[in-house]
Parts: C-alpha cells; sequence; structure tokens
C-alpha cells in the first residue's frame, strides 16, 4: 500500500500528514508558518525526510492558499507573500527527490470531497469554503475546473453589493461580506466599537455566531447580513453552474446551527427568485456541508498523486 506525505499550508501554520492510498491518515503535525520562503521549504523538507525514516513515501502532495497553476507554479499565494510568482512543485521536488503535486486549498477540499466526502459519485458539484476569505473549487464532469490561469473558484472577488465609488471596489466583495473574519466577526466589533470605544474585540466566530441565533440586538443583525451575502452567493453558483450540491466548508461549516441557519436562509431566498422557484423540485442543486472538515486539505492534497498511481496500476 502506497503512502504519500501531505502539506496543508497557511498563513500561520503549516499541517502535515502522512496519508495511504486509500485516504487513511496514519499520522499528523504542524508547524508555525516561517516567513521566509527558504525557511518554509526547509521546514517541509526536514518533517518529509523525518517521515522517510519510517515510510517509504510514493510522492508529496501540497495544499497552498492563491491561484496555482496545474504544473504546480504559484501565480499569487494568498497570506503567503513568498509563494507569488513561485515555481513551488518543481523547487521542492529538487529537495525531497520525489513527486510533488501543488494544488489550491479550495481545489484540494473539493477534491477531498469527491474521494471520501460528501461529493463521492456526484460529477459536478461547488465546495466554498468560508474563513478568512471565500474560495471555492468548481467540479465539472468529473474534473477540476481551473480556468485559463488556474484562477476559477475566486468567489470572494465577486461585487454583490451596492458599491461607492468613492471607495475601493474591493471593499464591497464578497470576501469582505460573506466570510467569517471581514462579514462576521469584524462587522460585529465594528458595530460593538460604535457603542463602546474601549469594546475588547471579539475573536471567536462561534460566539458571534450564538449571540445572533439568541437575537442579540447587535449580533442578530450582523449574523443576518452575513447569511444574506453567502445565500445571494450561492443563488448565483446554482444559476452559473448548475451543480448537484454546494458544499460549504471551512471551519464554520461544523456549526450545525449556522449550516439549518444558511439553509434556512437559502431556501427563503430561493422562494423569492421567480426563475429558480420555478425548477425547484426538478433542477435545482442543494446545500450542505463538508464531511472531512480540517483533514480535506490534507486529504485533497495528495489524491492527484493517488488518482495517478491508480492509473499507471491499471
Amino acid at each position: 500500500m502506497k503512502k504519500f506525505f501531505a502539506f496543508d499550508i497557511g498563513g500561520t501554520s503549516i499541517k502535515w500528514g502522512i496519508v495511504t492510498q486509500q485516504g487513511r491518515i496514519l499520522s499528523k503535525g504542524a508547524f508555525k508558518t516561517a516567513k521566509k520562503r527558504e525557511e518554509i521549504l526547509g521546514d517541509m523538507a526536514t518533517v518529509v525526510i523525518e517521515a522517510q525514516q519510517t515510510y517509504t513515501l510514493s510522492g508529496v502532495g501540497i495544499s497552498a492558499p492563491g491561484i496555482v497553476r496545474q504544473d504546480g507554479y504559484m501565480i499569487t499565494g494568498g497570506a503567503i507573500d513568498e509563494f507569488f510568482e513561485f515555481a513551488l512543485a518543481s523547487s521542492f521536488q529538487k529537495v525531497v527527490h520525489l513527486p510533488v503535486r501543488v494544488e489550491n486549498d479550495a481545489n484540494a477540499a473539493a477534491l477531498a470531497e469527491h474521494w471520501l466526502g460528501n461529493a463521492q459519485g456526484i460529477s459536478n458539484y461547488i465546495c466554498v469554503v468560508l474563513g478568512t476569505g471565500v474560495g471555492g473549487g468548481i467540479v465539472c464532469n468529473g474534473d477540476i475546473y481551473r480556468g485559463a490561469h488556474g484562477m476559477a473558484g475566486e468567489f470572494g472577488w465577486n461585487i454583490t453589493r451596492d458599491y461607492d465609488r468613492a471607495n475601493k471596489l474591493e471593499d464591497y466583495s464578497l470576501n469582505w461580506s460573506a466570510s467569517v473574519v471581514n462579514g462576521l466577526v469584524k462587522r460585529y466589533n465594528d458595530s460593538m466599537q460604535q457603542i463602546d470605544p474601549d469594546w475588547s474585540d471579539e475573536e471567536d466566530a462561534r460566539v458571534v455566531l450564538t449571540r445572533g441565533f439568541a437575537n442579540d440586538p447587535i449580533a442578530a443583525p450582523v449574523v443576518n447580513e452575513f447569511l444574506e451575502s453567502i445565500a445571494i452567493m450561492l443563488l448565483n453558483l446554482f444559476a452559473q453552474f448548475d451543480p448537484t450540491v454546494i458544499l460549504i466548508g471551512g471551519g464554520i461549516s461544523a456549526n450545525h446551527e449556522f449550516m439549518a441557519h444558511l439553509q434556512a436562509k437559502v431556501t427563503e431566498f430561493i422562494s423569492r427568485h421567480h426563475s429558480l422557484n420555478g425548477i425547484r423540485d426538478i433542477a435545482l442543486g442543494y446545500v450542505a456541508p463538508t464531511k472531512l472538515r480540517n483533514d480535506s486539505g490534507l486529504i485533497g492534497a495528495v489524491y492527484p498523486l493517488v488518482r495517478s498511481v491508480l492509473v499507471t496500476e491499471k
């Protein structure tokens, strides 16, 4: 049984795991994301070399933020500035002397759900990841749709609100209205600051959601606006891509109360959209949470390697 090393790179920490050909994680850990590119690669190489003392590895899969070409070249690096315009796959392959595949983090999550999650057996679906920003993986006819430059799925860049010409256009994007950090937590703290200048910022989205669902006068309208922004995005995605399902990922998707309120909001908005409502029971997909959650990056990162092995073995 072949084994692969997986990385899930984030701006704060890098998760790693040993993943089998069947998608089972044998061991995993994490370390802090260094500031410099050379340090990041060095830290990654160290854990791979240590793992090789115990396991025979068949390749390395990397889930990373930003726009990633199919050859593993990073056009952008999300929160990691050092990864902008960087050939991550080929550079790391020279260090570890193993096949290396790099996948955008949202695409990796989508692939993981197809392999072992809530998109098994489904050929057309979308995975939306809610976090610091809003990312997505689009699967059409069983394959990731990447677009001409690997940029497909940057749902957070979409403008879905009225804008003020005096401000930056991106201030009205989904990355600000539908993200957990800016659309929910920041807006709540901004509202509290107006009431109490000495307010100490709340950092836990779960607290904001709980207060909102309990009809707290400050949190409730913030949470409702957050849900509406996401619902509008999802209606647009149904109209544009006609997926069987839109899976919601990110840590917030584990909150069952949030998912119930989001599904109710989507149902409400569909009922108010004449065309979508007219096909609701015959040609419209549904919204559900992802299954794999925190492990999706690790599992999805190695799936392209596993798939290439399976093709070779045939």
